[in-house]
C-alpha cells in the first residue's frame, strides 16, 4: 500500500487523539516557550496524528503552561489535515475558542460532583447551563462553520476525592450533555481508577442507553498500570478514539495521585502491532518526541517503545495483509 504523508493510503481503524500540548503540560511545572509548542505541534502532525489538543480557554492565573493557546489555535489551524481541538470550561472559554478558529471543544463535567467544584468550581447543574449556552453560541453560526462540541465525562470510573462513582450517574449525565446540546460524549478516567473489566462495563451501558453514536472516545490513564490493558478493552469493544500523551507527561492538577497519560509512543505500537492502522508513521513519532525532550530539558519522558525501538521486520498494520484480531 501507498504511503499519503507518512500514512498508509491517510486511513485509519483507531485514531489517536494527542493530548500532551493540553493535558501534558498542563501538569507540569515548566512553562514551555510558545514557539516551542508550534514546533512541537508540527512534529506531531507530521507524524500522521490527526487530531491534537492544543491548549485549554482558562484564566492564564490558573494555568500560565497555556496561557498562549488562543496564539497556538490560530498556528496549528494552519497546518493542513489537522483537527485542532481545546478544552473549554465554560461559555466565555467557548466563546475565545471560536474567535482563534479551533474545530472541536470539549467541555467537562466530572461525575463525582466533588471534582467538578474543584475542578471547575461549578455543580453538575451550572456545568449543563453552560452546555446549553455554547450550544446556542454554536448554534447561531451556519452549519459548515460549527466546532464539535462533546462533553467529557471526567472522574466517570472512580474519583481519588469521593471514591466509587455510580455507573447509573454516568449515563444519566451522560444523557444530560446530549440533552444539553452535546454532539457526542467521551469517557475518562481522570484518576487512573479503571480497569478492563470495568471499562468494557461503562461503556455498553452507555451505547445501550444512549446509543452506539453517542460515543466513540476514551481517555485513559496509566497511574496504576492499566492503561494499554483498558485501552484493549475499549478498542475490542468497539471505541474508535483514543487519548493519549507523547512521553505520557501530564494528569489532572485538580485530582491528587492522578498522574500517568498513557504514552502515545506506545499506544501507536499496541494498535498497530495488533492490525489496527493508526497512521502514524513512528520515525517521525520520534522525531516529534525529540523536539519535546529539547523543548523540556530535565521533564521526565516515559515509554518502552522510543528505549527499545521497533522490533527486526516490524511492518506498520496497513502495510501487513493481516486483519486486526
Amino acid at each position: 500500500m501507498s504511503k499519503v504523508d507518512g500514512k498508509v493510503d491517510g486511513k485509519v481503524d483507531i485514531e489517536i487523539s494527542e493530548v500532551g500540548p493540553r493535558d501534558g503540560l498542563q501538569s507540569i511545572a515548566t512553562v514551555m516557550p510558545t514557539e516551542d509548542k508550534k514546533r512541537w505541534i508540527a512534529a506531531l502532525a507530521s507524524a500522521g496524528l490527526q487530531e491534537i489538543e492544543v491548549g485549554s480557554f482558562v484564566p492564564p492565573k490558573l494555568l500560565p503552561q497555556l496561557a498562549d493557546t488562543a496564539e497556538i489555535v490560530r498556528y496549528a489551524i494552519g497546518i493542513g489535515g489537522l483537527r485542532v481541538a481545546v478544552l473549554v470550561p465554560n461559555l466565555r472559554g467557548a466563546s475565545d475558542a471560536l474567535a482563534a478558529g479551533a474545530h472541536k471543544l470539549t467541555i467537562p463535567l466530572s461525575v463525582s460532583e466533588t471534582h467538578s467544584l474543584k475542578n471547575l468550581r461549578k455543580t453538575h447543574t451550572q456545568v449543563l447551563e453552560e452546555v446549553r449556552g455554547i450550544r446556542a453560541l454554536l448554534d447561531a453560526l451556519p452549519p459548515d462553520q460549527r466546532p464539535q462540541l462533546e462533553g467529557s465525562l471526567s472522574t466517570c470510573f472512580g474519583c481519588t476525592l469521593e471514591g466509587p462513582v455510580s455507573e447509573d450517574a454516568v449515563v444519566r449525565l451522560g444523557g444530560q450533555l446530549l440533552d444539553a446540546g452535546c454532539d457526542e460524549i467521551g469517557l475518562s478516567d481522570t484518576t487512573g481508577y479503571g480497569n478492563p473489566v470495568q471499562v468494557r462495563r461503562v461503556l455498553r451501558k452507555v451505547w445501550n442507553a444512549l446509543g452506539r453514536d453517542s460515543l466513540n472516545g476514551i481517555h485513559l490513564h496509566n497511574t496504576r498500570g492499566q492503561g494499554l490493558a483498558n485501552v484493549l478493552a475499549a478498542v475490542e469493544e468497539g471505541v474508535t478514539t483514543v487519548d493519549a500523551s507523547m512521553g505520557g507527561i501530564g494528569g489532572c492538577p485538580f485530582a491528587p495521585g492522578a498522574s500517568g497519560n498513557i504514552v502515545t509512543e506506545d499506544l501507536v505500537f499496541l494498535l498497530e502491532a495488533m492490525g489496527y492502522r493508526t497512521g502514524v508513521d513512528f520515525e517521525r513519532l520520534l522525531s516529534a518526541r525529540a523536539v519535546l525532550a529539547a523543548a523540556l530539558p530535565g521533564e521526565p519522558l516515559y515509554g518502552f517503545l522510543p528505549e527499545a525501538g521497533l522490533p527486526r521486520g516490524f511492518e506498520l498494520a496497513g502495510e501487513r495483509a493481516a486483519e486486526p484480531v
